[in-house]
């Protein structure tokens, strides 16, 4: 894979994620906050957004969003196909709701 195929990748990835982020705190900015790990000052920020600053945010080589992928038991409850899958998602959020959010420093 190519370094300009990996940037238009992170881009799309970007620009994804603040479209989605934006419209969640929009909707329900509680279940925002829970469900992406912000803070709410972060959902403030992303409530004000305008389409040019996420088109400009979002053309950054940098990954914006952060995946919850650092807590083992958090990745195998959600990929465990084992458990009933309603008990190990219930489970995962608990322990995801537990986790500190994301704040600007």
């Amino acid at each position: 894979m190519k370094s300009t195929d990996t940037y238009n990748d992170i881009k799309e990835v970007n620009l994804a994620y603040l479209m989605l982020a934006q419209s969640m705190v929009r909707a329900d900015r509680a279940g925002a906050v829970f469900k992406l790990g912000i803070s709410e000052e972060i959902a403030d920020i992303l409530d004000r957004l305008t389409p040019g600053q996420i088109l400009k945010m979002a053309s950054s080589d940098m990954l914006l969003c952060n995946f919850r992928f650092d807590d083992t038991l958090l990745l195998n409850l959600l990929a465990n196909h084992e458990r009933e899958r309603g008990v190990a998602h219930v489970h995962a959020a608990i322990l995801a709701a537990g986790k500190a959010v994301e704040v600007v420093a």
